[in-house]
């Protein structure tokens, strides 16, 4: 097969870890789907993906071939829209959770579905509540004191400049601080909302001495000043990711705007059949942050990045990482204990680096946090954990050296930046056998690394933007489509004793591109702004029927 023998050819792209020279390829035109797979390296199992563009959910074999997918709900999505609110989660059960958004009639705020392996509807919620808008992240947890499965996600709540004002924002900084600071929310499978915490409720400022969490910022590592940067505005901290721990009972949260993330306490912040007295411990000194990573410059501890006077040279200070995505804890997919993985209880998270002063990179980085096993939940602050310059890590010396956190145990990051980067959206995921699963957001781009960073699978999603009022699906993909054509927010691999698999037909369908037939094989111009005014598409993702409308 044509894509398969590409393996062998110089088009399969070369990747190590971070500081280890090796060689990388650049180019403006490639093929959709496999690229390259190592059956004796890679970790065997099914690949799930929900392309922003698309009309389905699908989940794919080693080799590309569709085994099962899921439709988008009909209708829902408009031009240059996606129906889908970034991502599904094959559930333990068979069922698939997933986040819409019915943008056809300007919708806001995620309602979220499960749906059996049909693709039946089978259960569904939205935030009823005012103000409330869920968006970005979501998954289903073991609540161990309910002891009964129940529904976190992440939800911004709005405020008025008043409001603001009185939470401790410097009137001086903005003339409007209406916004929408971003937390996480928890309802039972009735829709009744069990717990929630915002990061509204867990600040300090040095401004205003008359309001209660007046204070030294430096002295206030477990609280957010909400002044740092000029002010907030929007969703404050866009969080657009989360992960749960239940032998920990805690919560992680990523704060992209300042390139950190948080730890939190959800079980001692929890009283089962007691919502409200939950949400107010949560807003209180219990639910102030446990463990913050990241950037430590933002509470006065660490040197923020800078520029010389000239322009000509920077300094990244004690940052560590650049715009985030997929903080999570390393853990078997969806399983409620499965800490089995290589790094297990460690954290991943996916750096974009697209924020980063001077070479913009994307890198993946593994955190390990803790005094002792990660059981007993001891956290070593970062800043006392230290730091180390990349040359004496046995990076390669010249110019400013980068400050590395002694708690970075494993990267991974392309010699060259044309090969791998993805400056928005993206994931990544820990594999049983010790490599990592990666998703370049951008350029809908999946590919596994080994922990000495050899590619060993690599996939590219052909289903693209829309064209003529249709999504499209191609065979090739070229520098006409861009960053937003054929994106993807995240993907996952569940291995072939996934107990949500158990029983199901799984019997190759062929590629997507086989499946969907009879249109042109590459994006047409003006792909790379959307594809609106582009003339015929790619193949039309129609749930299998292929053709057009």
């Amino acid at each position: 097969m044509f894509k398969k023998s590409l393996s062998t050819l110089a088009v399969g792209i070369l990747f190590t870890m971070a500081f280890c020279p090796v060689h990388a390829y650049e180019a403006f035109q490639g093929p959709a789907e496999l690229i390259q797979y190592d059956a004796a390296k890679a970790y065997n199992g099914y690949t799930l993906f929900s392309p922003f563009r698309g009309k389905n959910s699908y989940l794919i074999d080693m080799s590309g071939n569709v085994v099962h997918m899921w439709p988008y709900p009909e209708g829902w999505s408009s031009p240059g829209q996606e129906a889908v609110e970034k991502h599904a989660r094959l559930l333990e059960d068979g069922t698939l959770l997933r986040g819409t958004i019915d943008r056809s009639k300007g919708g806001r705020g995620a309602s979220y579905q499960i749906l059996d392996w049909g693709g039946v509807v089978k259960w569904q919620f939205k935030d009823p509540r005012e103000g409330y808008s869920a968006h970005h992240d979501f998954r289903m947890i073991w609540n161990p004191k309910l002891r009964a499965n129940t529904l976190m996600y992440v939800a911004s709540k709005s405020v008025t400049h008043e409001q603001a004002i009185a939470l401790g924002c410097d009137p001086n900084l903005r003339s409007n601080y209406r916004s929408a600071p971003d937390g996480i929310v928890e309802v039972d499978m009735n829709g009744n909302v069990v717990w929630e915490w915002n990061i509204s409720d867990h600040l300090i400022q040095d401004i205003n001495q008359d309001l209660p969490n007046y204070g030294v910022v430096k002295d206030h590592p477990e609280k957010l000043d909400p002044n740092f940067g000029g002010g907030r505005r929007g969703d404050w901290i866009h969080t657009n990711s989360f992960d749960y721990n239940e032998t920990l009972d805690q919560v992680v949260i990523n704060n992209s705007t300042n390139s950190e993330f948080y730890v939190v306490d959800h079980g001692g912040t929890f009283i089962p059949g007691d919502p409200e007295g939950s949400i107010a411990l949560a807003a209180g000194p219990k639910g102030d942050f446990l463990f913050r990573w990241g950037n430590p410059c933002v509470y006065d501890s660490g040197d923020c990045p800078s520029v010389s006077t000239e322009g000509t040279s920077s300094d990244n200070g004690h940052t560590q990482v650049f715009f985030t995505h997929d903080i999570q804890w390393i853990r078997e997919k969806e399983i409620r204990s499965g800490w089995k993985l290589p790094g297990s209880g460690h954290f991943l998270i996916f750096d974009n680096g697209s924020r980063r002063l001077g070479q913009v990179y994307s890198s993946i980085l593994e955190i390990d946090p803790y005094d002792g096993p990660m059981e007993n939940g001891n956290y070593i602050p970062e800043v006392k954990a230290g730091y180390a310059s990349r040359s004496e890590r046995g990076g390669k010396r010249g110019g400013q050296p980068p400050k590395v956190s002694n708690q970075v145990v494993w990267s991974f990051k392309s010699t060259s930046p044309n090969a791998f980067y993805g400056n928005y959206i993206s994931g990544c995921q820990r594999l049983p056998n010790g490599n990592t699963l990666i998703d370049s957001g951008p350029h809908g781009h999946f590919f596994e690394v080994t922990e000495g960073g050899e590619v060993v699978w690599e996939y590219i999603n052909p289903v693209g933007d829309r064209t003529q009022g249709d999504y499209g699906i191609y065979e090739l993909m070229n520098d006409r489509s861009g960053t937003r054509f054929n994106s993807v927010f995240r993907c996952a691999r569940y291995g072939p004793d996934y107990p949500g698999l158990a029983g199901k037909d799984l019997i190759p369908k062929g590629l997507i591109t086989q499946i969907h037939t009879d249109e042109p094989k590459a994006p047409p111009r003006g792909a790379a702004k959307g594809g609106e005014k582009g003339s015929k598409g790619g193949k039309g993702d129609k749930g299998g029927k292929g053709g057009k409308k």
